[in-house]
């Protein structure tokens, strides 16, 4: 029986949708394997949010707390995760595919000689690991020989585990050198915006080439997003030709959502776009090519002008909620 550890990334004391979606993912990992799952939570003062995670049907959580680890800091957290793993005999460590994730996972799988896959979309009964390959154009099935094990998986894939009794806190002893740490934190410059965040929002309004210019998203795109209480994103053209930062990339090389509702504005639908939200419940899309890639998954196209339809469906949106 091998037990599966769930890596609870953490955002200001809260755990985000895409933490759930990991301990979801854990549980479904650890059916397989026939093991427990537990998770660890790493940071400062982690107490209450170490009690909550416990409440999403974890056996153990496991806490190291600290000073050296108030921050991310790839090194320190690298050190720590992998003593946890050897400390507990886990066979499979499990996180999401978020910034961090990617940055975490493969140096953990380096320092414990294990095999890594990652953006798995399902744990299959055999052992087996389902994942997507060349941008979502090919399934694959592969499997990890040995153990340990590392795991990142596709927050989309995977629901958002519900609150289903308390499993045990247990702290653990692990000192931490930061002094030695090659990599040091200095300063987190967040971006700061009322809009919800991009892999949380159930509504996302994303624009691509066809806005022409930074100036047009704030323009058309804002008014949109701000009366259908939307997060922003962009396609991948949007942000290499600098009208948006790369923090509201959609795609591939971006961010993956999956929200109930996407709405594409002037993005014509490269497969690396499609790859970051073709998992959307509803998609709706706004081009004048009526030969866009994107009409091919969207539910509702319009052909026509984004500078006259945005607009235009900014004012009907607002008229039904009034």
């Amino acid at each position: 029986m091998g037990d599966v550890l769930v890596f609870a990334e953490h955002v200001k004391g809260k755990l985000p949708k895409t933490t759930l979606a990991a301990v979801e993912a854990g549980k479904q990992a650890a059916s397989r394997t026939g093991g427990a799952c537990h998770a660890v939570v790493l940071g400062k003062g982690i107490d209450a949010l170490a009690s909550e995670t416990a409440s999403f049907g974890v056996k153990k959580v496991f806490v190291v707390d600290g000073d050296a680890l108030e921050h991310y800091v790839a090194d320190v957290y690298t050190e720590v995760l992998a003593d946890v793993m050897k400390q507990k005999g886990i066979d499979l460590l499990v996180a999401t595919s978020t910034a961090i994730g990617k940055d975490l996972l493969p140096r953990v799988a380096a320092r414990l000689g294990a095999g890594m896959a990652s953006d798995v979309v399902h744990f299959n009964e055999d052992g087996t690991l389902t994942r997507p390959m060349y941008a979502g154009n090919v399934i694959a099935t592969v499997k990890l020989e040995g153990s340990p094990r590392v795991v990142s998986v596709r927050a989309t894939a995977f629901d958002a585990a519900k609150k289903e009794g308390a499993g045990e806190v247990e702290k653990l002893a692990i000192s931490v050198d930061a002094a030695k740490a090659k990599a040091k934190f200095v300063a987190f410059n967040e971006t700061k915006s009322d809009r919800p965040v991009l892999t949380e929002a159930s509504i996302v309004v994303s624009g691509g080439r066809g806005l022409k210019n930074g100036e047009n998203f704030t323009t058309y795109l804002e008014p949109l997003c701000e009366v259908l209480g939307a997060a922003m994103g962009a396609s991948r053209a949007a942000v290499d030709a600098g009208f948006v930062p790369n923090d509201l990339q959609v795609g591939q090389t971006g961010k993956v959502v999956a929200p109930t509702l996407y709405i594409a504005v002037g993005i014509s639908g490269a497969i690396q776009h499609l790859a970051g939200m073709k998992d959307s419940k509803t998609i709706v899309a706004v081009n004048k090519d009526p030969e866009a890639p994107i009409f091919q998954v969207a539910d509702y196209g319009l052909v026509a002008d984004l500078f006259k339809a945005v607009p235009e469906l900014t004012e009907e949106v607002k008229k039904l909620k009034h």
